[in-house]
């Protein structure tokens, strides 16, 4: 079971078979499992006291051995597109982020799984701040039951529904398996959240043993963080590549498509920067990589931030990269920047990580450096001009 600090067991991170088990060690019919998961998830309701369907002793009882703890959100952002950003304080004292995007006919919340990240993506934000830890699976859910809360579902369900849940926050989801496991199985649970397996996805940087033994364990969707056509870029850009090529990266994502119930294909990223990865020949090759496997093709134009020094392409290059993917047949769409007004666009969370790495005053010392070499720069440029 997942332990809080006082010891006791915290049902808002417990799936339904953990509940049931809960339940039977108790001696007590399997559907209370049913019924206790509706409160939490369904109706939002986190006092025990609340749930009038289950007796006043097995109420107390529920007491003495658990609670509904949720992380705690400190603060929320509203952007004129019409998203919206939470700032979620989780168990180690760091703050993640999750984002909530409204689109016609659908509502798509962007949740976080690990304060900081460890894998040093250059194009992302998140990577810069660090890493501090992994989040519960009640921290993980608690995304998902505040943004329900906070868009007035538990009050009037529907009215601001969230139909699409994408694993893309802070953080790789896969260097926290189980607990992200667990937490979308609980988002498609029939009797909690009831989210479609098609809109329920996982997005991961490559993590391949990871991917391997997601097989069997959960039919969620599957987004692939790519970026790059070929390893020596990749290798570049994305350290882990030097350790899950991307061949073998590619042949992970075929065994767990093969896997599952139905003809759903992965979604495959790319985050374009100007004069890294976004000229005719890297669209060439990117489709000749992916000629063997069915997928679609989201192009992001990369989202500037403070510690990095890429630029955004084009719009002329981005649109010759995806015309060069469509002559060739893939589907492929560009992913329109939302929410950059509040820093919740792709690659652009950052929270406020607690960070144990140590990289984030490594990325900031880098900076400094590179700012003073601006400006002795400009002064030698201003003393040439006067003189």
């Amino acid at each position: 079971y997942i332990m809080t600090d006082g010891n006791k067991i915290n049902l808002a991170g417990l799936t339904l078979s953990g509940l049931t088990c809960l339940f039977e060690d108790l001696g007590e019919k399997p559907f209370r499992a049913s019924q206790v998961m509706k409160w939490i998830h369904q109706r939002g309701v986190t006092d025990i006291n609340l749930m009038s369907d289950i007796s006043k002793v097995l109420r107390e009882r529920l007491h003495e051995i658990g609670e509904i703890r949720l992380p705690d959100v400190r603060d929320e952002f509203f952007s004129t597109d019409g998203s919206r950003k939470w700032i979620v304080e989780v168990a180690s004292g760091s703050r993640v982020e999750m984002v909530y995007i409204p689109e016609e006919g659908r509502g798509t919340l962007c949740i976080s799984s690990q304060a900081g990240c460890s894998l040093d993506c250059t194009f992302c934000a998140t990577g810069k701040q660090g890493f501090d830890s992994t989040l519960s699976v009640a921290e993980i859910i608690g995304q998902l039951w505040w943004a329900n809360k906070k868009l007035g579902n538990y009050e009037q369900p529907g009215n601001h529904p969230v139909s699409n849940v994408v694993m893309m926050g802070m953080g790789e989801p896969l260097l926290n398996f189980d607990n992200v496991i667990d937490s979308v199985n609980i988002m498609m649970e029939d009797i909690a959240y009831g989210l479609s397996k098609r809109k329920v996805t996982i997005s991961t940087s490559g993590v391949v043993p990871a991917i391997n033994k997601m097989i069997g364990l959960t039919e969620a969707s599957l987004a692939i963080s790519l970026h790059a056509p070929n390893d020596g870029l990749r290798n570049q850009i994305m350290p882990i590549n030097r350790k899950y090529p991307i061949a073998e990266l590619l042949q992970s994502v075929k065994s767990y498509m093969a896997s599952l119930s139905d003809n759903r294909v992965p979604l495959i990223e790319y985050t374009l920067i100007k004069g890294v990865n976004d000229h005719r020949q890297h669209a060439r090759d990117l489709s000749e990589l992916l000629a063997s496997l069915p997928s679609k093709i989201n192009l992001i134009p990369f989202n500037t931030f403070e510690l990095s020094d890429y630029e955004r392409p084009s719009n002329a290059s981005v649109s010759n990269f995806r015309e060069i993917l469509r002559k060739a047949g893939h589907t492929v769409t560009v992913r329109t920047t939302r929410a950059d007004d509040i820093g919740a666009a792709c690659g652009q969370l950052v929270g406020d990580v607690s960070d144990q790495t140590s990289r984030s005053i490594r990325h900031q010392r880098r900076m400094s450096k590179v700012n003073e070499k601006v400006k002795l720069t400009g002064k030698l440029a201003t003393a040439a001009e006067s003189m």
